[in-house]
């Protein structure tokens, strides 16, 4: 029986994951670290899952859950936060699961990254997303005459679903407002489907070797952030026009919504990081490689209540 560690498991795409690897094989075991168990919740239905009390951050605390695991899936992310924060969470962490790794003896890695990275790329995001992959390369490399660990990145572009709060946001807020203004509204996607990423995971875990050390997972189709704006409007039933403004006026606008209490909807590293194609190279193996044919944003079609003419 298969032990599959999973970081960033309670989360829109790690629960996503937990279930197209149960449904794959039921008799694999599946853990999944988290601060409060109360966070995992929704995992619970599931018989493989085990979650287990503990923070991601603790070196020696993640040695000992990865302990007799086969591999290990970093989901870890944040899209919001300094600079400090996002060099914590997409640097250091990767670096601390590195040393629970090799104290585990654990050689398998799935990293999931995101398209658009660099360490030249305007954004911290995109920048500290980029040292974190090469934090996993340069752990995992053939050093002193030891064979180097099996390590896979998964690069998606803007992923959606059901539960996911990209989608949900604008749909809500093309109920309340008659238009839309928004900045980085020509910036380039490729939304990909949270169920195909997942089904990535899947399929690099079995399929070794892999068509490659790293997969890039876009959708069918190419679309400027207005385009989705106004599909996922229409979907919820009350397409809206959007009203394109300047990136200076998009950054007064994010440090505003910065103020408020909670998650901000958007920040000026999410409009720095827009300035960067979000869609495939193309130079790179992508999901066809791994079997697996992308479904566009109509996949939502169901969720949302049916599109009503006179609303729109």
């Amino acid at each position: 029986m298969q032990k599959i560690v999973i970081t960033g498991g309670t989360g829109f795409v790690g629960r996503a994951v937990c279930e197209h690897l149960f449904e794959q094989d039921a008799s694999c075991r599946l853990v999944v670290p988290t601060r409060r168990l109360a966070n995992g919740r929704a995992l619970q239905i599931l018989p493989a899952v085990d979650l287990v009390e503990a923070d991601v951050h603790d070196p020696r605390a993640m040695a000992a859950v990865l302990q007799g695991a086969d591999a290990l899936v970093h989901l870890v992310a944040i899209l919001h936060g300094s600079a400090a924060d996002f060099d914590r969470v997409h640097v250091q962490l990767p670096r601390s699961l590195a040393a629970a790794c090799a104290q585990a003896g654990v050689r398998r890695v799935l990293h999931v990254s995101a398209l658009g990275v660099g360490l030249q790329a305007p954004s911290n995001y995109l920048r500290s997303k980029a040292a974190g992959e090469a934090v996993w390369q340069q752990a995992l490399a053939p050093s002193g005459g030891q064979p180097g660990g099996d390590l896979t990145i998964l690069r998606p572009s803007v992923i959606f679903g059901a539960e996911d709060r990209f989608t949900n946001l604008f749909a809500k807020l093309s109920r309340l407002f008659p238009v839309l203004p928004l900045a980085g509204t020509g910036a380039r996607f490729q939304p990909v489907w949270v169920g195909d990423v997942a089904q990535a995971v899947v399929r690099s875990l079995q399929q070794r070797p892999g068509p490659g050390p790293i997969v890039e997972c876009a959708g069918p189709q190419v679309m400027t952030l207005q385009e989705i704006v106004q599909e996922v409007g229409a979907l919820a039933g009350h397409r809206r026009p959007v009203l394109p403004l300047p990136e200076a006026v998009g950054m007064l606008q994010a440090a505003a919504m910065g103020l408020l209490p909670g998650e901000p909807m958007m920040s000026r590293d999410n409009v720095l990081s827009m300035r960067v194609p979000n869609v495939a190279s193309g130079r790179l193996p992508g999901l066809r490689d791994l079997g697996i044919t992308p479904q566009s944003l109509d996949t939502l079609a169901s969720h949302f209540r049916p599109a009503d003419p006179r609303a729109r």
